[in-house]
């Protein structure tokens, strides 16, 4: 039935083409004239009307009358039933390409080619969260079943290599993307985080991976029942010349002067490297990774104020253990602490911030808020004043 069907066609096009001018002078509005052939006329105007038994304003010849209104009849129904044909497998203009102009008024809106040029909306960056956030659970394999912990660690370490000093480092260029600093120890395993955001890198090419990698931060931590993180745009992805050097980064193993050392340098205050270090309830420590082992909280996909609480309230003893020296809780031994966890206690200074979070967990997460914001925006040179707030997807 289709190869009659093209075949009919073939005919009424041959036919139609015949009744046409030449292709060089074929346009959409000399087609519409053409096609009008097979339709009835209307009348002309006195001064030319056709004669009353004629069916056409040119009258045939009384001895072809029949055959000529029988073959228009024919090429009609050819011409429709092939035109159908062609419409349903589309391939209609294909054998007729003027009529490609005449849906130039179609009401069909074009797909918005996002490319790398792009200029972005909040509700592209609330349709890039939401994917993000369909990323963290979809593997119940990974750790505790989440890529929250390590999606916020990889926002964090790309910020918290900043130095006020030098204006270098910081989120603004996410040279983590190359060695030698995808390689320095404190980075380990974070090429977890940055192979699960980058399908959404190549489907969404507007966004900077700098960008990306913050915003996965922020979607983590929203997710995981933390606060609503003010976010904005405006970061660019820098080349391996910007890498900063090893060193950046906390070292656990080491003490409270350590931490104020690494955060002065950040410029942050003794409140503000107790809240960020609240940051220490989600997630776990990994051999292959940092070396030590084990949770800080009995919820590790959970933000809460437990970290702050168990530091104070738990007994706690050193792991007896061939790794690096870290603390265990006495009761159940599953959870662990840092030398530089236990620090945050034993400093009087860095202690009260402890006892204030410990105490009231709305403190906690406001201060932690303020202080997040603050380290993804350390060295950005935004063009946007406006910081925007992404819905949760539980909401």
């Amino acid at each position: 039935m289709a190869a009659s069907a093209r075949t009919v066609t073939a005919r009424a096009a041959q036919l139609l083409r015949t009744c046409t001018p030449k292709a060089s002078s074929f346009t959409a509005p000399v087609a519409r004239r053409n096609l009008t052939a097979f339709a009835p006329r209307r009348p002309a105007p006195k001064a030319q009307q056709a004669p009353k038994n004629s069916r056409f304003a040119s009258t045939p010849s009384a001895g072809g009358s029949k055959t000529g209104l029988y073959a228009s009849l024919i090429a009609v129904a050819g011409l429709g039933g092939g035109a159908y044909y062609l419409h349903s497998t589309g391939q209609l203009t294909e054998y007729f390409p003027f009529l490609s102009g005449l849906h130039s008024g179609s009401s069909e809106k074009k797909a918005v080619v996002k490319g790398a040029d792009y200029k972005p909306t909040f509700e592209d960056y609330q349709e890039v969260y939401n994917e993000i956030a369909e990323l963290l659970e979809s593997n119940s394999d990974y750790d505790d079943g989440s890529y929250g912990p390590v999606l916020l660690r990889l926002a964090w370490h790309a910020s918290g290599t900043y130095d006020k000093e030098t204006k270098t480092g910081g989120s603004n260029g996410a040279t983590m993307r190359f060695a030698p600093e995808s390689d320095h120890g404190a980075n380990a395993g974070l090429k977890v985080a940055r192979d699960l955001l980058e399908p959404l890198k190549q489907k969404h090419p507007w966004i900077s991976y700098s960008d990306l990698w913050i915003l996965g931060g922020v979607c983590a931590i929203q997710e995981m029942q933390g606060p609503i993180i003010p976010y904005r745009p405006g970061r660019s992805d820098r080349d391996v010349a910007a890498c900063t050097p090893d060193g950046r980064l906390p070292d656990a193993s080491k003490n409270a002067s350590h931490l104020r050392s690494i955060f002065g340098r950040m410029g942050f205050d003794d409140r503000e490297i107790v809240a960020l270090s609240g940051g220490h309830a989600l997630g776990r420590c990994h051999t292959d990774r940092s070396g030590f082992t084990g949770p800080w909280t009995f919820s590790p996909t959970v933000l809460t104020n437990d970290f702050f609480k168990l530091l104070l309230e738990e007994k706690w003893q050193w792991k007896k253990w061939n790794g690096p020296k870290q603390y265990e809780d006495k009761t159940t031994k599953s959870l662990m602490m840092l030398p530089t966890d236990m620090d945050l206690v034993k400093d009087k200074e860095f202690r009260k911030h402890v006892e204030r979070y410990a105490k009231d967990e709305s403190v906690f997460f406001n201060e932690f808020r303020d202080v997040i914001v603050k380290l993804f925006e350390l060295g950005v040179p935004f063009k946007q004043e406006e910081r925007w707030t992404f819905k949760r997807t539980t909401d």
